[in-house]
C-alpha cells in the first residue's frame, strides 16, 4: 500500500473538515462559530483514531490478552486534541490543513473545553497511566464516572473563591462514543433473600428498592506512535424509565420524572460536599454505581470468551485507584456467588487474585470510612458479606496473634471505638492481593504506621510504585520550544524512553546549548507576563524570578508558609525601600474545596496580600504577586514551562508522593521542598546541589509533636515571624478589618498542626540561597538543565512498568496492522512509528 504524499494527506484532511462541518454538524463556513470548527477538527482526528480503537479491540479479544482496569472515581484527562494531535503525529498535517482552511489550530487547541472530572492529583495520575498504557501497548480500559459537571469553576470575586458550575458537555464532546448497548443495571436498597436452588443448595439473592442504568461512553485513548489505542469508559446513570404516565394522568407531574431525575442525580457532579448527609449518602452512591457497571462489564467481556468465571484472574486485573472503588471487595463477591453461583472459598480465591489496591495518603482524615447504618440502608446484602469476611479474616487474625485484641480492634473493617463504621482501605487491604503506596517513604511510613498490623499479617504485600507523569503531555504539549531543543540535541527516543534526557548532562558546559536554553525560559516567560498583563493589567518583568506554588489549597501544603515569606521580603523593603532584593513574580493557583473554611480563607489571604502588595509604590517591581484562577491541566501547559521556583513545601509525612513536582522539574524548574513525598526521590536523583532543602524531616516534626510542639515558642524568638503575623493581625491586609485572618492567626499561633512556625527560619534562610544563585544565571542554568536530565526516573511508562511486572502480570501486546485497505482518511502506524495512510 502506497502512502500518500503530504499534500495528498492534507488534501484529505481538509476535505474531512468541510465534511464535518457540513455533514456532522449541519453547518455552513458562513455561519459556522470557533466551536463548530473546534468540532469539526476534532470528529475529523477522533474518525483517524477510530481504526486503530477498533482495530485495538478486535486485536485483543482474539487473542485473549490479559487487561488492566484502572478503578478511579476521577480522570483528569485534560484537553485531548493537542496531545492526540501529538500522540498520533499528525500535528504537522492538522496545523497546515487548518492553515489553509482559514483556521488557526492553536485557537482552536485554546478554545477545547477541558473535562474536569476530577479534584487534582489523583484523576491526573490516573490520566498520565492511561497514556503511558496504551504508549507501552498494555492493553487496559480506565473505568470512571462520565460527571454532568465536573470540578466547578473557581472564580475569585473580592478576593474570595466563588464556585460556578463546569458544564463541560455544553459545547459538545467529540471525542466519546455512546454505548448503549452496553448498558448495566445497578441495585440500591431493598433487602437480601434466602432460598434454595434446585439442587437444595442455600442461596442468598439481593432484592433491590430500585435499579438504575449505566450507559458507557468510550473515549480512545491513543498510544504515542503505536497502533494501540486503550479505552476510557466512563458511566453514566439513567432511569429505567424516564417517564412515569400514570403520574402524569393523575396530576402528579414531579412524581411522573422522579425516577429519572433520582437516577441521573448520581453522576450529575463531581464529589459532592459530603458535610451533610445526603452528600455521604449520594458519594457512596457514585462509588457503588462505578464499580458495579465495571465489574458486570469485565464479566461480560470474560463471558464472551471463557465458558466461566474460573480463571477470570487470567483475563483481567484490577487497579483500585485510592478507597473509592474499594466496595468492588463485596460486589465481586456478591455477583460471583449470588449471581454465577460460586462457593464463597472459589470466589474469594479469585477476588483476591484480582484486586490490586493503591493507597493515596498518610492522613487519617482521608481514610474513607461510611457510618454502617448509611452503607446498610444502601447495600444490605454487600453488608452481610462485608460482615462474612471480617468474621473469617479476624479468625485468621486470632489464630496469627491470639489474645491481641487491640490488634483486632484496628485491623477490623468494622469500626466500633464509637458509631459503627466501614474502613474502606481495611477491606481494600484485605481483598486485594497487593497493596502499593506511591512514593518509597510514603510506602515506609505505610508499612510502619498507617498499615502497620497488615505489613506485620502479610510481609511483602505492600510494595511502592513510585508515581510517574507523561512526558508527552508535560514536556511535548506543554513545552514544544524544549522539546525541539531538546529533541535536537539528543534525538527524539526521550518521549518514550525518558532516561534518555541523561544524555543533556553533557552539554551544560555547552555556553551556546545554555544560551538556547535561557532563551526557551524567558520567551515562556514572556508569554506567562503577558498573559497576565492581558488579564489584570499588571506588568512582570520577564527576567524576574517566577516562583510558583500551584495546588489544591489544604493547611498541610502550607500555602500561608509561602505567604509568610512574601510578607517577610515585604517588611525588609517597607523598613528600608532602597534594599536590593532579587525581583520575584509569586504564583500561586489552586481551589479550595467549597465546604473547607481555612483554605477559602487562606485564598483570600493570598489575594488582598496581592492587592496590598502590587500597588504599593515603595516595592516598585521588586515584588510581584498574583493568583491564577480556576488553575487546571490547561493552565498548567503554560505554568509549568514559565517556572524557575518550585514550591514543594508540605509538611514532611504529610504528601503522599506528589505530581506537580515531578512536571515542574521536567520543564526546568528548580525546587524548594521538604523531605516530603516525592521530593525525596527528585532530590535524589538530581542531587543535593541542585535542590533547595529546607524543614523539619518526618521523624522530627514526629518527636516534636510528641514532646509537645509549643508554637508560640517559635514565634516569640523570631522578630521577623511576628512582624509577619503581627501585619496581617492589624489588618494592614484588609483594609483594618483585624479579625478576618484571626482564624488561621490563632490557629498557627495556638495549634499549628502542620508546625509552619518550626520551619518559618529555616524557610526564609533557604529562599535567600535560592535569591543569591539566581543571581548567577549561568549556574542557576546549569541546576536547571540538569535537573530535566536526571528525570527520567518520573515518567509514567517507568511507573507503569513497575506495575506491570511487580503487581499484574502483563506484557506488552503490540496490535499489528489488520487491514490491507482501509476506508478514505484512514492512518496507521508501523512499528516504526511511520504513518502509513489509506485510500
Amino acid at each position: 500500500m502506497a502512502s500518500l504524499t503530504g499534500q495528498e494527506r492534507i488534501k484529505k484532511i481538509k476535505r474531512a473538515f468541510a465534511y464535518n462541518l457540513f455533514y456532522r454538524q449541519g453547518m455552513t463556513t458562513s455561519a459556522a462559530s470557533l466551536n463548530d470548527y473546534y468540532l469539526a477538527v476534532a470528529y475529523t482526528l477522533r474518525d483517524r483514531m477510530q481504526h486503530l480503537f477498533v482495530n485495538s479491540v478486535e486485536a485483543v479479544m482474539e487473542k485473549e490478552s490479559k487487561i488492566v482496569s484502572y478503578l478511579s472515581a476521577e480522570f483528569l484527562m485534560g484537553p485531548h486534541l493537542h496531545n492526540n494531535l501529538v500522540n498520533l503525529n499528525l500535528y504537522d498535517d492538522f496545523f497546515q490543513a487548518a492553515k489553509e482552511s482559514g483556521l488557526d489550530l492553536q485557537a482552536l487547541i485554546e478554545h477545547e473545553e477541558e473535562p474536569g472530572l476530577g479534584n487534582g492529583g489523583l484523576g491526573r495520575l490516573a490520566a498520565c497511566y492511561l497514556d503511558s498504557l496504551a504508549s507501552l501497548q498494555i492493553p487496559a480500559i480506565g473505568y470512571g464516572i462520565r460527571y454532568e459537571y465536573g470540578i466547578f469553576d473557581q472564580e475569585i470575586v473580592d478576593g474570595w473563591q466563588k464556585e460556578l458550575s463546569d458544564r463541560w458537555l455544553k459545547p459538545g464532546n467529540p471525542w466519546e462514543i455512546k454505548k448503549p448497548d452496553l448498558a448495566c443495571d445497578v441495585g440500591f436498597g431493598g433487602r437480601s433473600e434466602v432460598y434454595h436452588d434446585e439442587q437444595g443448595l442455600r442461596r442468598v439473592r439481593w432484592i433491590p428498592a430500585r435499579c438504575v442504568t449505566g450507559i458507557p461512553y468510550d473515549t480512545p485513548v491513543p498510544g504515542y506512535r503505536v497502533n494501540n489505542v486503550n479505552c476510557l469508559r466512563l458511566w453514566s446513570a439513567q432511569a429505567h424509565s424516564s417517564f412515569d404516565f400514570a403520574d402524569f394522568n393523575t396530576g402528579d407531574y414531579y412524581g411522573a420524572v422522579e425516577e429519572k431525575i433520582n437516577a441521573e442525580t448520581i453522576t450529575k457532579v463531581l464529589y459532592p460536599n459530603d458535610e451533610q448527609f445526603q452528600g455521604k449518602r449520594l458519594r457512596l452512591e457514585q462509588q457503588f454505581f462505578f464499580t458495579s457497571c465495571s465489574l458486570q462489564d469485565m464479566i461480560r467481556i470474560h463471558l464472551s470468551i471463557e465458558e466461566n468465571l474460573d480463571n477470570f484472574f487470567d483475563n483481567f486485573v484490577i487497579q483500585l485507584n485510592d478507597t473509592h472503588p474499594s466496595v468492588a471487595v463485596p460486589e465481586l463477591m456478591r455477583l460471583l456467588v449470588d449471581v454465577h453461583f460460586y462457593d464463597w472459598d472459589k470466589a474469594w480465591e479469585i477476588t483476591r487474585k484480582t484486586l490490586c489496591y493503591t493507597n493515596h495518603t498518610l492522613l487519617p482524615e482521608a481514610m474513607e470510612k461510611w457510618q454502617l447504618d448509611l452503607f446498610g440502608s444502601l447495600l444490605p446484602r454487600h453488608l452481610e458479606i462485608i460482615f462474612e469476611i471480617n468474621r473469617r479474616f479476624l479468625d485468621e487474625v486470632r489464630i496469627k496473634y491470639p489474645g491481641d485484641n487491640g490488634r483486632i480492634e484496628r485491623m477490623s473493617i468494622i469500626d466500633e471505638s464509637g458509631p459503627r463504621y466501614v474502613r474502606m482501605a481495611n477491606l481494600a487491604c484485605i481483598g486485594a492481593k497487593a497493596i502499593n503506596g506511591v512514593a518509597a517513604m510514603h510506602t515506609e511510613l505505610l508499612k510502619k504506621h498507617t498499615l502497620a498490623d497488615f505489613n506485620s499479617m502479610y510481609p511483602g504485600k505492600i510494595q511502592n510504585v513510585t508515581n510517574g507523569v507523561t512526558p508527552r503531555r508535560w514536556i511535548a504539549v506543554s513545552n514544544p520550544r524544549l522539546t525541539k531543543l531538546i529533541t535536537e540535541a539528543i534525538g527524539e527516543k526521550w518521549l518514550t524512553r525518558l532516561d534518555e534526557l541523561h544524555k543533556l548532562e553533557k552539554l551544560v558546559d555547552d555556553s551556546s546549548f545554555r544560551e538556547a536554553w535561557q532563551k526557551i525560559k524567558l520567551l515562556n516567560k514572556q508569554d506567562f507576563a503577558n498573559r497576565i498583563q492581558r488579564e489584570t493589567g499588571l506588568a512582570i518583568d520577564p527576567r524576574a524570578m517566577f516562583d510558583v506554588q500551584v495546588k489544591r489549597i489544604h493547611e498541610y501544603k502550607r500555602q500561608h508558609l509561602n505567604v509568610l515569606h512574601i510578607i517577610t521580603l515585604y517588611n525588609q523593603i517597607k523598613n528600608n525601600p532602597g534594599i536590593d532584593m532579587v525581583p520575584r513574580l509569586f504564583v500561586f493557583g489552586g481551589k479550595a474545596a467549597p465546604g473547607y473554611f481555612m483554605a477559602k480563607r487562606m485564598i483570600k489571604l493570598i489575594t488582598v496580600v496581592a492587592d496590598v502588595i502590587n500597588n504599593d509604590p515603595d516595592v516598585k517591581d521588586r515584588l510581584r504577586v498574583y493568583f491564577i484562577p480556576n488553575y487546571n491541566v490547561k493552565i498548567g501547559h503554560i505554568v509549568y514551562p514559565m517556572t524557575d521556583l518550585s514550591e514543594q513545601i508540605s509538611q514532611a509525612g504529610k504528601e503522599a508522593s506528589g505530581t506537580g513536582n515531578m512536571k515542574f522539574s521536567m520543564n526546568g524548574a528548580l525546587t524548594i521542598g521538604t523531605l516530603d513525598g516525592a521530593n525525596v526521590e527528585i532530590r535524589d536523583e538530581v542531587g543535593a546541589e541542585n535542590f533547595f532543602l529546607f524543614g523539619l524531616n518526618v521523624d522530627e516534626v514526629m518527636d516534636l509533636q510528641k514532646s509537645g510542639y509549643s508554637p508560640r515558642d517559635y514565634y516569640d524568638a523570631n522578630e521577623n515571624l511576628q512582624a509577619a503575623i503581627e501585619l496581617i493581625s492589624c489588618g494592614h491586609f484588609s483594609h483594618g478589618d483585624c479579625g478576618l485572618f484571626r482564624p488561621i492567626v490563632d490557629s498557627l499561633l495556638y495549634d499549628d498542626q502542620y508546625t509552619l512556625f518550626a520551619d518559618y527560619q529555616d524557610y526564609i534562610e533557604c529562599q535567600q540561597r535560592v535569591s543569591e544563585t539566581f543571581t548567577d544565571q549561568e549556574r542557576w542554568t546549569r541546576m536547571a538543565i540538569l535537573n530535566v536530565a536526571r528525570m527520567g526516573k518520573f515518567s509514567s511508562d517507568r511507573s507503569i512498568t513497575e506495575y506491570s511486572k511487580k503487581i499484574w502480570d502483563v506484557r506488552p501486546f503490540p496490535v499489528q496492522l489488520k487491514w490491507q485497505r482501509l476506508p478514505e482518511n484512514g492512518v496507521l502506524f508501523t512499528e516504526n512509528g511511520r504513518k502509513i495512510h489509506g485510500h
